[in-house]
Formats: C-alpha cells, structure tokens, sequence
C-alpha cells in the first residue's frame, strides 16, 4: 500500500514567532511568550488540517523565514528557530508541567521530537509588517 501523506507541510503566520531564550519552558501557563505559542500552533493546526498532515516519525527539516522591517528584529536567528522547533515538536513529552491552558493545541505536532531536525534554514526577508512562513519537511532516509 502506497503512502500518501503529505512530506512537507508549508505555512504563514502574523507576527513575531515564540522565542527561546531561557530555561523556563516557553508552554507554562502565563509565559510571557504565550500568545505567539498558540497563534504558530493555531497556524499549524489549520495548514495539518487543510492538508491531512500527520506527525512525522522521522528525519525532518525545518525552514524558517522572518519577514520583518529592516534593522527590526527582536531576536536572534539561534533563540527564534529554537522556539519555533520546541512549538511544532510533540509537547506531551513536557510532562514536567501542565499544559490543559493549551486546550485542543496540546495535540498539535509536526514532528515527534525536535532531535529528529537534520536540517535547519534561517532567512530573513525585509517587510513592512512582521510575518513569518514555516516549512517542514520529511527528509529522505539514504539507503
């Protein structure tokens, strides 16, 4: 039987992307970074749902790009790929803290486990307003 899922999920989303930047899990409940967690899962959920993506098991690459004023980014690539791969990745693994503020968007995973990226890409575009478009794509397993 032929495999017909989707390999590669592409996606737009308003404003700034979540940020990593410290210890602090970017999904307790009050983090400073939760409203721009739940617009890129919010964001996921819809392109997963348009497309029948379901969650890759392996190799995956991830391709962020930043949309932005020129000389206005609010963080550096390294902090905003780290937040956007902890978002897209399984969140039940984060069972150390709760998560039901989450809702429905606690199920909502590109991939299992952000130790599965084999490729990473940062781009920035100059804009008038902040955006940022996500990629993630199955990478082919060399035989």
């Amino acid at each position: 039987m032929q495999d017909t899922r989707a390999l590669a999920l592409t996606f737009e989303v308003s404003g700034l992307p979540p940020v990593k930047t410290e210890a602090l899990s970017i999904f307790a409940a009050g983090h400073r970074q939760a409203t721009r967690v739940r617009t890129l899962l919010q964001a996921a959920l819809v392109a997963a749902q348009r497309t029948g993506w379901t969650s890759l098991p392996g190799p995956v690459e991830v391709d962020l790009t930043l949309r932005c004023p020129p000389g206005h980014r609010t963080s550096d690539a390294s902090g905003l790929l780290g937040g956007v791969c902890a978002v897209l990745q399984d969140k039940k693994r984060v069972s150390s803290i709760g998560l039901t503020h989450l809702g429905v968007l606690v199920d909502v995973a590109l991939y299992d486990d952000d130790r599965q990226i084999r490729r990473l890409s940062y781009t920035e575009e100059p804009a008038e307003d902040f955006s940022y478009q996500v990629r993630v794509a199955a990478v082919p397993t060399a035989v």
